[in-house]
């Protein structure tokens, strides 16, 4: 009898294909980090000068520059100051009121731009617009110091303005020359609005906040900040500059001991509120306001 070969049960498969790298273990959890662990250490101080530089030039800055060249051209005008006219909301697209509400509104807009700049460069520091007391945790008391300090700058102002007026020093202001058309109001509302914004969260909150961080004196820092606020006013008169420049240091020492932007906004939005409308209700009608 032959031996036969016994038959395996299994069927081949072919060469077993060579093991892959081994899978990588997923990370443990680990909780959010926090806001100031997220924050950039601070730059050297010659970085947060031109940090500090870099944000005036492209908002209030630059309109220093522009407003004093304007003064120097209404000095060497042949004109006497008081039968010139500057005028600080006027139509961007005459005889047509629709192209020209889309206008205001887009250059409203873009005015706020370098201050959500401002906000970006604080979240970078680790801080948040409540670091410069710019929030709602008190409206109560911000609306009501804003308020009086409102009625109490905006008269004296007004008050100031007028003198100089008549007394040969200063432009005539024309507060507004836009069509009377159902957007007037809201538009003087949303200009005063952006100017409140612009000024006091760059002039006030910002830049106070920077100078403290660079070591300067509180004073020094106050000051700076009153001489640039009346500079880029220049464009309506040496007595704008003056009266801005001793609004600036006001409510820059008010910034010192409250610690918050808002109240500081909302008196700047209602002085340039009760400018704009008033001037667009009253002019033309009381004999003491200048006619444009």
């Amino acid at each position: 009898m032959t031996d036969e070969t016994p038959v395996s049960s299994a069927v081949s498969a072919g060469p077993e294909p060579p093991a892959g790298p081994a899978p990588i273990p997923s990370p443990p959890d680990r909780p959010a980090p926090s806001a100031a662990a997220t924050a950039l250490s601070p730059p050297p101080a010659w970085l947060q000068r031109w940090e500090i530089v870099a944000v005036l030039a492209v908002s209030l800055g630059a309109s220093a520059l522009y407003a004093l060249l304007s003064f120097i051209g209404s000095l060497t005008a042949k004109q006497a100051l008081s039968n010139q006219t500057t005028t600080l909301n006027g139509s961007l697209a005459p005889g047509r009121p629709l192209l020209d509400l889309f206008m205001q509104l887009l250059s409203i807009t873009l005015s706020l731009a370098p201050v959500f700049l401002v906000f970006y460069l604080l979240a970078r520091s680790g801080e948040r617009p409540s670091s410069i007391g710019v929030d709602a945790r008190e409206p109560g008391r911000d609306l009501a110091r804003g308020t009086v300090l409102a009625a109490v700058i905006g008269g004296t102002g007004l008050g100031l303005y007028l003198i100089a007026y008549h007394a040969g020093v200063e432009l005539n202001v024309v507060a507004e020359s836009l069509p009377d058309i159902w957007w007037r109001i809201p538009v003087l509302l949303l200009s005063a609005a952006q100017n409140a914004i612009s000024e006091e969260v760059i002039m006030i909150g910002y830049l106070l906040s920077r100078l403290d961080r660079l070591g300067m004196r509180p004073s020094r820092a106050i000051a700076l900040s009153a001489v640039i606020r009346g500079s880029y006013h220049l464009y309506q008169g040496a007595g704008a500059f003056l009266g801005n420049a001793v609004m600036g240091l006001i409510f820059g020492y008010l910034f010192r001991r409250w610690g918050r932007v808002m109240p500081l906004i909302i008196a700047h939005f209602l002085i340039d509120a009760v400018t704009f409308v008033g001037y667009a209700l009253l002019v033309g009608h009381v004999s003491w306001l200048p006619r444009p």
